[in-house]
């Protein structure tokens, strides 16, 4: 584990369970776009799993996602801190941070929309390829780099003008970059990362900011200021967001960037890379030149 502890853990389940037993209509728009996300990219997987678990996926999106596509035999649910209230009891509750199954026990692991808040994320993928069965599959989605960066800069400026001093209010996206290194760091075979878009607009930056409550995705760093921020500060900053990241309507653009991963535990019967010198045709025969020895 992670000796820096950036996230206060204990506040990430408090408004997590809030903003479930509250179900705000229209709340769950990422999950619904990270549901979608895995849809497809099962139907590119031509295998199926003994057993899955969705590990943390509130909403109930994820967990009909993996069971309607078929390609998993007994699919667990594992909800992170405490039971969500609207959907039926749970298999497990379970900390993301600190999982409890055991070694190669597991087919295939999804988490969706969660590890983003984790203090030492290298540590839980080892942990998730520890508990994968050779040849198991993980999928992850967790938001990247550039997620908020629109609500991020104008609530710095604005703090910066009215109380002449910055304090931590959007936490730091991973680099969507170095992903594929912790996956092969972590010990996945095959590891893939990539990066998409998602693009939401709002009519000002406090129905942005009343989303992200009801999805209990506010402030949760542990070095956040614990006392109450001056309104002037949050008027200000609505002010620089309608002026700098409004589009022609009037209507402000919020961006989250979705990270996705994926990984194998290794097995005998996976490809592997091919050894240096192995090559039977070099590269200027492929490309039709001539080859210039040095």
């Amino acid at each position: 584990m992670s000796e820096h502890t950036l996230f206060d853990r204990n506040l990430i389940a408090h408004r997590r369970m809030t903003a479930l037993k509250r179900a705000q209509d229209g709340a769950d728009f990422l999950m619904k776009a990270a549901a979608t996300d895995l849809q497809d990219r099962l139907e590119f997987i031509s295998r199926e799993f003994e057993t899955g678990i969705d590990l943390g996926g509130h909403t109930g999106h994820v967990f009909e996602v993996l069971k309607s596509s078929g390609k998993v035999k007994h699919l667990l649910r594992a909800d992170l801190f405490a039971a969500d209230p609207n959907l039926p009891k749970p298999d497990m509750i379970v900390d993301d941070a600190v999982l409890p199954f055991a070694p190669e026990s597991v087919d295939l692991i999804v988490s969706t929309l969660n590890l983003q808040m984790l203090d030492d994320l290298p540590g839980t993928l080892i942990q998730i390829k520890r508990s994968l069965k050779p040849d198991g599959l993980f999928l992850g989605l967790l938001l990247g780099t550039d997620t908020l960066a629109e609500l991020r800069d104008c609530l710095m400026r604005a703090e910066m003008e009215v109380s002449e001093g910055v304090s931590p209010r959007v936490i730091p996206f991973a680099d969507t970059r170095d992903l594929g290194g912790l996956l092969q760091r972590a010990g996945f075979a095959l590891p893939v990362s990539d990066v998409d878009r998602l693009t939401v607009r709002y009519d000002t930056m406090f129905d942005l900011i009343r989303d992200l409550r009801a999805m209990g995705t506010t402030n949760p760093l542990k070095e956040r200021l614990k006392t109450l921020t001056s309104k002037k500060v949050f008027m200000r900053a609505a002010e620089i967001y309608a002026q700098d990241y409004s589009d022609a309507d009037g209507r402000i653009h919020a961006t989250f960037t979705f990270a996705s991963l994926s990984g194998w535990a290794p097995h005998e019967s996976q490809q592997k890379p091919l050894k240096p010198g192995s090559a039977k045709h070099s590269l200027a025969e492929a490309l039709g030149t001539k080859e210039i020895k040095s």
